[in-house]
């Protein structure tokens, strides 16, 4: 049994610019359940890097803290982000026909794995500055990153240390109680560097979360306000039941889905309106619109957002399986920003990922928002090309299909996200590129190897040379052209696979991935 904790201050490491929502629903829920201990948020993502760590000591050594609980987003460097984008990286080292962008690639390559590993090193340096200044005090890491490689994490960790993996509310509740057994799924490393591991025992009670506190949520972060001019992140519910083959969250959050009240929600969203002047909103879930109940639940919140006439723009990763037009019309009266989801158009890819939805229903679902009164909302297609099982047709097929939107929303509002699937450890298409010799056997997820790295941003040849030279093309042609990217890239792959003088070529491709 640990003694209760009386004052924690929560470390957000260094990552992007992005709202800390993780960390400040904790946060507020440890207060209405424990209002007598004392809670500080330092954000290190907005100190200025040489001012990191003196700015660490310096609030340490002032509140004397009796628990540090570190929020870890970021781990992996493949996925491109707004700091560095390895797959312009990539595809330059890999597919440019001009050696001096290979050679520049190479090494902002390097640049990234450097960066990568330095400040994997610098946020184990943070905790072990703690564990020195502060021999006593409890260490408590979680965050997305922690989520996926928790063990990884605790092994490097201080002792006296915990590491909880998915949501923290429950977890930090019983941590700061001194309960001897950690509720949730935890690493627990002991004075003597052995690590424990605890299983989830029944996942939180999400109805218990009601709206945040901003009052108090400001007095112990002040830097709050540097968030507010741009998108707020507030989640709905947790939980996913479905299993692509590329995602964690199902493992993560579990796969039923947990829901708060409504009517919170909108609270949330109203005092972050009125106290802040927040006017975009991104719905944090896996998927803000998926299944039958969940659209019954969103329907609800809209229903709520358009009654207390909310001068909002919303958006999130949206499911259109269960779209109806009275749906359609309620997000779009309620602040709809933006369609972001994920698109690929045949039948066979979303299958062979289990994305666990009909094309053609999609397809009617985006009938329906232009039936609704669509306007100029954009429509945001996250498209994992070259996926496994991907090839030339069903490359052909997708094109096809992009085109179908152009003329129902406008080309100029339709935009397609050039993205590949990154593998991540213990989702099928790991298991499936392990079982095929894509990857080693032994391989190491977290490794700095470079040529290892870029196989985890999954493109592979074939296509994968047509995709990066159309891709590179377009990056070129914008400074003549002020089309996007994105779509320039669809027009020149669809150039490069149906030309007359690439028949030869492209027969040889079909043949090969048959």
């Amino acid at each position: 049994m640990f003694e209760q904790v009386k004052s924690v201050l929560y470390v957000r490491l260094p990552c992007w610019k992005i709202y800390p929502g993780g960390v400040i629903y904790v946060a507020d829920y440890i207060h209405k359940q424990r209002p007598d201990i004392k809670q500080e948020i330092l954000d290190l993502a907005i100190i200025e890097p040489s001012q990191r760590k003196q700015t660490l000591k310096s609030r340490i050594e002032s509140m004397q803290p009796d628990m540090v609980a570190f929020s870890w987003r970021n781990m992996q460097s493949f996925g491109p982000h707004p700091e560095d984008d390895a797959l312009d990286v990539v595809m330059n080292f890999d597919h440019s026909p001009k050696p001096w962008r290979r050679v520049k690639a190479a090494f902002s390559a390097m640049k990234i794995i450097y960066n990568y590993s330095a400040s994997r090193m610098r946020n184990f340096a943070f905790m072990h500055m703690v564990r020195k200044m502060m021999p006593d005090t409890r260490i408590v890491v979680g965050g997305t990153a922690v989520s996926i490689f928790g063990k990884y994490v605790a092994e490097k960790c201080p002792t006296n240390s915990v590491v909880v993996v998915g949501e923290g509310e429950a977890a930090m509740l019983s941590i700061v109680d001194g309960e001897k057994v950690t509720i949730g799924e935890c690493y627990c490393k002991n004075d003597d560097g052995e690590v424990n591991f605890t299983h989830r025992q029944q996942n939180f009670k999400l109805e218990d979360l009601s709206s945040v506190n901003f009052e108090y949520v400001e007095s112990i972060f002040p830097a709050i306000h540097q968030y507010t001019d741009d998108y707020v992140g507030v989640h709905t519910k947790r939980g996913c039941p479905y299993q692509c083959h590329f995602c964690l969250y199902n493992k993560i959050e579990g796969a039923r889905q947990r829901y708060r009240d409504p009517i919170e929600i909108v609270d949330e969203i109203e005092k972050l309106n009125r106290r802040f002047g927040v006017n975009k909103i991104w719905f944090t879930d896996a998927q803000f619109c998926s299944t039958r109940r969940s659209t019954h639940h969103v329907e609800e919140i809209l229903d709520e957002i358009i009654r207390r006439k909310l001068k909002i723009k919303w958006t999130g990763y949206i499911r259109l399986n269960y779209l109806t037009p009275v749906l359609a019309e309620k997000m779009l009266v309620s602040g709809l920003a933006s369609l972001d989801l994920s698109f690929t158009g045949t039948q066979d890819i979303i299958n062979s990922l289990t994305l666990g939805y009909s094309l053609e229903q999609q397809m009617q679902a985006f009938q329906m928002f232009k039936d609704a009164g669509y306007t100029n909302q954009k429509v945001k297609l996250y498209m994992p090309l070259n996926a496994p099982g991907e090839t030339a047709t069903t490359l052909l097929k997708t094109i096809e299909r992009i085109k179908e939107l152009y003329n129902m929303f406008g080309r100029e509002n339709v935009l397609p996200f050039i993205f590949f699937i990154g593998v991540q450890p213990g989702t099928p298409v790991e298991k499936l590129l392990l079982e095929q010799g894509y990857l080693k056997k032994d391989y190491n997820p977290l490794t700095l190897n470079p040529f290892t790295i870029k196989k985890l941003l999954y493109n592979p040849k074939p296509l994968g040379s047509v995709i990066a030279r159309s891709y590179l093309k377009a990056v070129d042609s914008l400074g003549t052209n002020s089309d996007y990217v994105g779509r320039v890239t669809m027009d020149l792959i669809e150039q490069e696979l149906t030309s007359p003088q690439q028949q030869f070529s492209v027969g040889r491709l079909l043949e090969n991935m048959s």
